[in-house]
This record gives structure tokens, sequence and C-alpha cells, in this order.
């Protein structure tokens, strides 16, 4: 028998029931005219968008992966070593970074240095070699602090830095071959039995008898021309000889003696004139007058000239001896000028004619000198003597040629195989292609740059506005992102071996900027920045702005509830759906995009 108390808990439970019964049965059922006015459409209103103020970016996206940039095949350029017999790799490449001056692996025993240098190693560099190579090679070990000239020329100061290269490493630089030692060494024995020759020949013509005596009369002569060339010229120099100085300077003396006597009469004459005396008699006048006429007569040309006629009324001196005095003064002056002048003549002519007899002296020595090396010049030319010492000559000469040759390239030298230039180190061994113990035969290994690169391509349509040094991002999986830049777009992107893209799509190459925690291999998304406003501006959707008939643009203003006003703006850039405007605007406003 059931307790009062449980039944009137079945009770309640039992209407609780009905009553959610009942409602669910009214909530799904509706009149006629309630479900008519449910599935009838809505009022139809204005689709808007606010007008924002915000930094426009303009970006071109791309996937791609994250890779270590400028992969380049690296081959050896010839043989290691000296020889050129097989080329076995004895220790191979290894992955990973490689400095300038490293070791990229060893053929044979011996080391393939990696250099930095745009001009491919492309011979063997040996003593004497010139060129851009030479350079490039004399530029990397100095950077390497080995103290190399800068040349271009492979000369003994760049073997000394070469060879502090290889000993810095542990090993010998690359020296002659025992066959090219063997081979010099012959070269120069050559040079010195022909010498040896040579001078046997020379003493056996020396000695004979058909020359020598020709050999010591062109040494007499070639003496005699060098005495008389140089009497000639000590003749040219000296403008007189010893003792015609001397008879030169006792006549400047006597002239000027003569000189000095004519002077003093002159002065005692003229002081004789200025002086008054008594007048004379008769007779001292005519005797006076007499002296006058034999002075005249004695020295016609040296009477003197001007003298005043005696006036009647005139009582002067008698200067009558003086006047004689003068006169022989002078006529001692003259004759002392004449001497002289004939002393002058005289020594011209005395070393003109001595001058031409040694002119004749010369003419004479250079004949003989002639003809005594004609002599000796056909004795030599008919004696077997001579044709001996003729072809030993040609011998040494030869020798003496083939031995310089082949000393220019003897020597401490790189052989073509021993170092690999790269255009930017350090870099990394990105792919091993030969093995310890393989031939050495094409491509060894693939190098890359030390820095990663991100290679994707973009449309044709894309790729117009894209220029190299672009900004870009780089976002990982992982929502990091790190900043970029556009390197290179379309062929100069290309990486080397690499497949075209198809349907004209273009390669861009992207390179990080320095950064941590990137691994290569990872996939990553690049963002290139191909525009971007400076300040924040007035953004509205694309869709918002129409293109009148008179190609002006303009966006609809809702400025109450589905009422709009027509506003005129100029569009500017535009990225993700959005376009910058300038107009009639203000953030927060509400533009049309669409009816709905």
């Amino acid at each position: 028998m059931r307790s009062p108390r449980r039944l009137a808990a079945v009770v309640l439970a039992g209407v609780v029931l009905v009553a959610l019964a009942g409602w669910a049965v009214s909530t799904r059922l509706r009149s006629p005219a309630d479900e008519a006015s449910r599935r009838a459409a809505p009022t139809p209103s204005l689709v808007t968008a606010a007008v924002e103020r915000r930094r426009l970016v303009s970006t071109v996206v791309v996937n791609g992966t994250l890779e270590y940039g400028s992969p380049l095949p690296v081959g050896l350029a010839g043989a290691v070593g000296g020889a050129s017999e097989l080329q076995r790799a004895t220790r191979a490449p290894r992955p990973g970074r490689i400095a300038e001056g490293g070791v990229l692996m060893e053929v044979n025993g011996r080391p393939v240095f990696v250099l930095r240098g745009s001009v491919p190693m492309h011979r063997t560099i040996t003593p004497g070699s010139e060129g851009d190579d030479v350079t490039q090679l004399q530029r990397a070990l100095r950077r390497l602090g080995h103290r190399a000239p800068s040349t271009g020329v492979f000369d003994r100061a760049t073997v000394a830095a070469l060879t502090r290269l290889y000993a810095a490493k542990g090993y010998q630089a690359q020296r002659p071959a025992l066959a090219d030692r063997q081979t010099y060494e012959t070269l120069r024995k050559a040079v010195r039995t022909a010498k040896e020759t040579l001078a046997a020949e020379q003493q056996a013509l020396d000695r004979g008898r058909d020359v020598l005596p020709l050999k010591l009369r062109l040494k007499n002569a070639r003496t005699g021309l060098t005495a008389a060339r140089r009497a000639l010229a000590e003749a040219r120099s000296q403008e007189l000889p010893p003792a015609d100085e001397a008879r030169l300077s006792a006549a400047d003396s006597a002239v000027r003696a003569a000189e000095e006597r004519l002077l003093e009469a002159e002065q005692a004459l003229a002081a004789a004139r200025t002086r008054p005396t008594s007048a004379p008699t008769a007779a001292a006048t005519d005797a006076a007058t007499d002296a006058a006429t034999d002075a005249a007569t004695a020295a016609p040309t040296a009477a003197p000239t001007g003298t005043p006629a005696p006036q009647p009324t005139a009582s002067p001196a008698d200067t009558r001896l003086l006047e004689l005095r003068v006169a022989n003064a002078r006529a001692d002056l003259s004759a002392a000028q004449e001497a002289r002048d004939l002393i002058v003549k005289e020594a011209e002519q005395a070393r003109a004619a001595r001058v031409e007899q040694l002119r004749a002296a010369v003419r004479t020595a250079q004949e003989t000198l002639a003809t005594a090396e004609q002599a000796l010049r056909q004795a030599r030319q008919l004696s077997p003597a001579r044709l001996k010492v003729t072809g030993a000559r040609a011998d040494v000469a030869a020798a003496e040629e083939m031995l310089t040759e082949y000393s220019r390239t003897y020597g401490v030298s790189i052989p073509p195989g021993e170092v690999v230039f790269l255009p930017k180190l350090p870099a990394r061994v990105r792919k091993v292609s030969v093995k310890a113990g393989q031939r050495v035969e094409g491509e060894v290994a693939t190098v890359t740059s030390s820095s990663f690169a991100v290679t994707a391509s973009v449309e044709a349509a894309e790729s117009e506005l894209l220029r190299a040094g672009m900004p870009a991002t780089v976002e990982l999986d992982t929502g990091r992102s790190y900043p970029a830049r556009l390197t290179a777009v379309g062929d100069k992107a290309r990486v080397p071996g690499s497949a075209t893209a198809e349907g004209g799509a273009q390669p861009v190459l992207i390179t990080p900027g320095p950064a941590k925690r990137l691994k290569a291999g990872t996939a990553v998304t690049a963002r290139i920045t191909v525009g971007a406003t400076k300040d924040p501006v007035l953004v509205v959707p694309v869709a918002a702005v129409i293109t009148s008939a008179d190609g002006r643009a303009r966006v609809r203003v809702e400025y109450t509830t589905d009422r709009t006003r027509d506003v005129e703006v100029r569009t500017g850039l535009s990225a993700d759906g959005n376009v910058e405007v300038t107009g009639d605007l203000k953030e927060g406003d509400r533009v049309v995009v669409g009816d709905a």
C-alpha cells in the first residue's frame, strides 16, 4: 500500500508532464495569417560600412620554402697535384659552413682551398704568371694575413705568401715533380757544356798565329785614334799656346806703358799752354816756327790739330818741345798696338795650323783603324777556328734560351684543381656529389650562401608591381614573423637547374634579415609590401566607390536611416578590398556598399 506522500509526488509529476506537452503543441500551432507573415520577405534596407582611419598597406602574398640562398654547383678546374694521374677523393666535402681559406676536400692527399673571387680558376699558375686570377689570389692571401704583394704577377713574394697558407693548414705547396727537376738539371748542364766548348774554341782562336798580329795592330790603331782625338780636343779648347800667351802679355804691357807716356805728355802740353809768358823776340819766334816745321815734317800724322795760329798781338808759351813729346808718345803707342795685333794674328794662325794638323792626324788614325779592323775581320772569316767559335756561341745562346724559357714556369705552382674561387664567402656546403674513394669527375658539391632565402613564384600581372629592394615579411606557421627584403624578380631570381614556372609565372627571391630560430626546409608565407600610406588615411570598401560616366568617383553616405547623399571623392592606394579616399568625409561615416 502506497504512502500519501509518494502518491502526491506522482500526481504532481503527471500534471507537469501534461503542461509541458500542451506548451509544445501550442508552439507548433500557428494561424494561417501568422504563417504568411513569417514567410514574407523582410523590408528592404541599405548595406553600409563605416569609414575608417588607418594606415593602408598593399602586399603581394607568396608561399615558399626557407632555404639557404644562391645555390652554386662546384667543380674542380683541373688536376690536383703535379701529376695528371687518376684523381681520387681522399676526403670528401663536408656539409656545413666553410670560410675563406678553408679546405673543401682532398684529392690524392692534396688540399682544395676555397678563396673568394669572381674569376674562376682556369689554369696552372706558375712563376711569372700574370693576370686577373693572380691579382685575385694576392688579394685573398692579404685578407688571410699572409702579406702578399699587389703586383698581379706570381712572383717570389707571392710564392712565399702561398707557401705560408699551405703550411698553416698542414700541407706543402706544390713543388716541381721529379721529372721537372731532372729536365731543369739537364738544361743547366747543357748551358755549362756549351760555355766550356765556346771557351775552348775561343782560346784556340786567340792562340792562332793568323790573327794575333792583326789583333795587335787593331789595338794599336784604336790607341792611336784615341790619342789623336784627345790632342785635337785639347787644341780646340786651348785659346793660345803658353809661349804665345807670354808674348801677348808683354805686348799688352808695352801698350799700357805707351798709353801712360802719351797721357803724361798731353797733360804737360796742356799745362804749358795755359801759363802766360812775355812777348818773344823775332829771333825766338823764327826759331819756334822752324822747330814746329821740323816736327811736322818728322811726324805729319801725329801733329796736333786745331793749334791756333800765332797772333801778332799774343805772347804764347814755347810748347814746341812738349808737342814733340806728345807726337813721339802717340807714335810709340801706335807701334805697340801694331806689335800686339801682329802677335795675336800670328798666334791664331799657328793655332789654326795646329788644329788642322791634328784633324789630319785623326783622319789618318781612323783610316788606320778601319784598315786594321777589315784585315782582322777578313782573317777571322777565313779562319776555320773562327767558324768553330761562331758555332759555339750559337750553341750557348740556344741552350741559355731553352733554360730561360723553362725557368719561367719552374718552381712552386698552383695546379688548377687546388683552388676554388667562390663569389661570396663564408658559404655552406649543402649537397655533396662525391664520396671518399670515388673518382673526381665533374661536380663535387653544391654550395649556398650562409644566409636564408625564400624562393617562390607570382603571377605575371603581380610581378609587374614588384621591384628588387621592396620590404617584405616572412611568417612561420607558429605565427612568428621576420623582416625581409625582395632581392630579385624574374630571371635574376631563378635558381640554376630549377624548372621554369608554368603559366607565365615569374620567380621571386626574398631574403630574410639576420634572425635566430630559422631552419632550412621550413614552409613560410612571405608578404611583399608593394605600397603603403605614410600616415593613417580614410579608408572605405572598394565596393562603396562608384565611378560616374564622366570618370569621377563618388560614394553614398547614409546620413539617416535609408537616406543617403552623394559625396565626390578622390581615390588612392587600394589593398585587401579597401581603398584610400579623400573628400567631404570623416571617420565613422556610413557609406553604402549595397542594397539588401
